[in-house]
């Protein structure tokens, strides 16, 4: 306790500059925690999802006894996101059933929905066709899984869903039918984020304990020198980075707790929660005021036991011992898991992530990167001891001794951003893995519209929807279900298209020509093989108001490939357009065409919800629910990165800032024996940029290997990333950049030479 005590004397007693450096830890520890309080509250908000959709799940079964209530669920897209609407047929029983959120069920007529479709149905009239009935009122938040989910209960009678709908039990599940996130993708997103965040949330953090380092060590090595013991020198130094890390923990919790209310209000793009979801736990304030002060505490007294231990080296500078080499272990060892499963790669059976496998990625991937951090000092000693005999340069040599003498201060610099570099490759390869997850394999995609829900005005705006490439109407023949033999009539579904239109849906196609009604044949496919050319199929227009046409099948055939869930893989026919009557024809979908990729994918269903947003839409081999995942999960990687990049900037200001106070006295000193100001700021800036390069270098390449034994061992269709090497390039020059902006004012114009003679 007395060491304690001393600790706070020397810490408010100290003078201004010491001050102000312990306000300066607590700033930047406060936006550690900050940091560390959203991370941790990441999956407390997405489990909060989860728990309220999984509590308005309906128990049914599929008997409907005398009386039951029956509901009917609907989920379909409404642009790019899910339109959940549940039937509700009240009945003598189950009615006093309801589900959070609702006070009462529904009753024929009625229509109960949430807040952001109480919006759409003020500014799109047309959804009214969605939501037969008036609305009654509002579902309350218990009921929603956000604020911004589309969800409605409509009240409906009992004959108009006795066929589909099913008997009521009641409300509540332990599981949600669609998760926010995917337990398994969970999994991944959280050695994500903690690979982007939390890695270089430790760096800083031990940054911001170890500010003025020397200056401390100097003052603790006069204190043991006095007769204080060796621990009682290492308790005084830590006492003091524990109270500066205690007031940034609350601090930051105090941000959290202000940032958590203006993001509920403004949301992030595709995900929204309610204030009460993001609030901070007993176990996310107990890891902040309990291991953010831990963490300060032991890196308090490894910095005070050189001091400790020999007081006299320090106080009269003595040469620091050269960095440890068991950090390259660690580089080593990662490198050699991670490069052993790319190796992998290049054969026929590569490496899955099954047994073993689930614990040795990640595990030398956090190897990698800790060696990284690690190994950084040793080959900024090794280089600067290096450049330094043989250069003739002095610019050079007074950077590269300096470097030499203390490797560790210039490596606290540039860490940060060294990592966040090397976190950026395995942002990437998560993103693509799931890309592929939850996208179709063919680079194309389609969607089906019924026809009989379009106008032909809308047709043709839904034609013209940008990233639409192509589109057609597919229509089936008539079958006469009360036919006099009894038996089953043969049926045809045709393509009503171009031979343009028709090479913009397959793969390829030949024998197709313009004008002609011709046979669709896929060598890959057996639809169609067992119909005989010559045979008639009717084809009903206008309802089948007297309005038929016969199309026989031709012997002439195209033959063409079809993509995988491609909607064009069904017909057997293809019909010129000009030989349709002036007609619509009955049973007929209209198919639009455009790219696989999920934000082409958001941007056609968007604009079909604009031109026909009562219109059901069926994505061809796409669930919507994977790609609102997608969009999920690339707004928390992008919130991780941006996390990211906010730690390594303030480290770097931070240790730039403080290395140039420390550093005051040297600089002093080189400038009164005749050194220019510009040289001194050109020795600076080598300092720094020199150890930097090399850093991004390495993180650039372990990363990119990081990343390709996630993809290999992860089962992608991708192993080798090369498409994002040049944004990581580009990235890594931009970090160069910011540092040699930020090293240039740290050698200030005016010398004081009572600086020499400052203790």
């Amino acid at each position: 306790m007395r060491e304690f005590l001393l600790g706070l004397r020397l810490l408010f007693g100290a003078g201004r500059g010491n001050r102000m450096r312990f306000f300066l830890m607590a700033a930047g520890g406060s936006l550690g925690v900050c940091c560390l309080a959203l991370v941790l509250t990441i999956p407390q908000i997405l489990d909060a999802h989860d728990m309220r959709a999984a509590a308005r799940e309906p128990q049914t079964t599929s008997a409907q006894p005398t009386g039951s209530t029956l509901v009917l669920q609907r989920s379909d897209p409404y642009g790019s996101v899910t339109f959940n609407r549940v039937f509700v047929a009240r009945g003598t029983k189950g009615a006093d059933s309801t589900p959070p959120g609702l006070d009462e069920l529904p009753g024929p007529g009625e229509v109960f929905v949430s807040p952001r479709v109480h919006d759409l149905l003020r500014d799109q009239p047309a959804v009214k066709g969605l939501l037969p009935g008036h609305e009654k009122g509002l579902i309350g938040a218990t009921g929603l899984a956000h604020p911004d989910e589309l969800f409605a209960y409509v009240g409906t009678t009992r004959d108009r869903i006795a066929d589909e709908g099913r008997a009521l039990k009641g409300f509540g599940y332990d599981y949600a039918p669609f998760p926010a996130v995917e337990p398994s993708t969970l999994t991944t997103l959280r050695f994500a984020l903690g690979s982007l965040v939390l890695l270089p949330l430790g760096i800083f953090l031990s940054v911001c304990a170890r500010l003025s380092a020397a200056a401390r060590t100097r003052r603790l090595a006069s204190l043991r020198l006095l007769g204080l013991s060796t621990k009682g020198t290492q308790r005084v130094n830590a006492a003091e980075t524990v109270v500066a890390a205690l007031f940034g923990a609350l601090l930051g919790l105090g941000e959290y707790w202000f940032l958590n209310q203006m993001m509920t209000r403004t949301g992030l793009p595709s995900l929204r929660w309610y204030p009460d979801d993001g609030a901070l736990s007993a176990t996310t304030i107990a890891v902040c005021l309990i291991g953010c002060p831990a963490l300060a505490w032991f890196v308090g007294r490894a910095s005070a036991r050189e001091a400790a231990a020999n007081p006299l080296a320090v106080r009269r500078t003595a040469v620091p011992k050269r960095p440890a080499k068991w950090g390259a272990l660690l580089l080593v060892t990662g490198l050699g898991i991670v490069a052993g499963y790319c190796a992998t790669g290049l054969i026929d059976h590569p490496a899955n992530s099954v047994g073993p496998n689930a614990f040795l990625i990640p595990g030398g991937i956090l190897l990698t990167g800790l060696g990284l951090v690690f190994t950084l000092p040793l080959i900024s000693h090794a280089l600067a001891r290096r450049v330094a005999r043989t250069t003739q340069s002095l610019t050079l040599n007074l950077a590269m001794r300096r470097n030499e003498v203390e490797p560790g201060s210039t490596m606290r610099v540039v860490t940060g951003l060294v990592l966040l570099v090397f976190a950026a490759s395995l942002a990437q390869g998560v993103l693509i893995q799931l890309e592929q997850v939850t996208r179709p394999s063919a680079p194309v995609q389609d969607y089906s519209v019924p026809l009989s829900s379009v106008t032909t005005e809308q047709q043709r705006d839904l034609a013209a929807v940008p990233g639409v490439r192509a589109h057609a109407v597919m229509m089936d023949s008539w079958v006469d279900l009360e036919s006099a033999d009894g038996t089953l009539q043969e049926q045809a579904t045709a393509l009503v298209a171009t031979c343009d239109q028709l090479e913009g849906m397959v793969k390829r196609s030949e024998g197709c020509r313009d004008g002609k009604v011709m046979r669709l044949v896929d060598p890959n496919s057996s639809v169609g093989s067992d119909l005989t050319p010559g045979t008639s199929f009717p084809y009903r227009f206008d309802a089948g108001k007297g309005k038929t046409l016969n199309i026989t099948l031709p012997a002439e055939r195209i033959v063409y490939s079809a993509y995988s869930a491609s909607a064009v893989g069904s017909a057997v026919l293809l019909v010129p357009p000009s030989a349709l009557p002036a007609a619509r024809p009955d049973s007929a979908q209209f198919i639009l065409t455009s790219g696989s990729e999920p934000d082409r994918i958001r941007e056609v269903l968007d604009g079909i919800a604009a031109v026909a947003p009562i219109a059901e839409v069926e994505l061809i081999g796409v669930n919507i629910q994977g790609l609102e995942q997608i969009a999920v999960i690339e707004t928390l990687l992008a919130v991780g990165m941006v996390m990211g990049l906010v730690i390594g900037v303030a480290a770097f200001i931070v240790s730039a800032t403080d290395r140039a106070v420390e550093r005051r006295t040297q600089v002093t000193a080189i400038m009164l024996i005749g050194a220019r100001a510009r040289t001194v700021r050109a020795v600076q800036c080598v300092q720094v940029v020199l150890p930097l390069s090399i850093g991004l270098a390495l993180a650039l390449v372990t990363g990119k290997l990081a990343e390709s034994s996630y993809l290999i061992t992860g089962g992608s269709a991708v192993y080798w990333d090369f498409a994002g090497t040049p944004l990581l390039a580009l990235a890594a020059a931009g970090v160069v950049a910011v540092a040699i902006a930020g090293t240039l004012p740290l050698a200030g114009r005016r010398i004081n030479p009572e600086l020499i003679r400052r203790d």
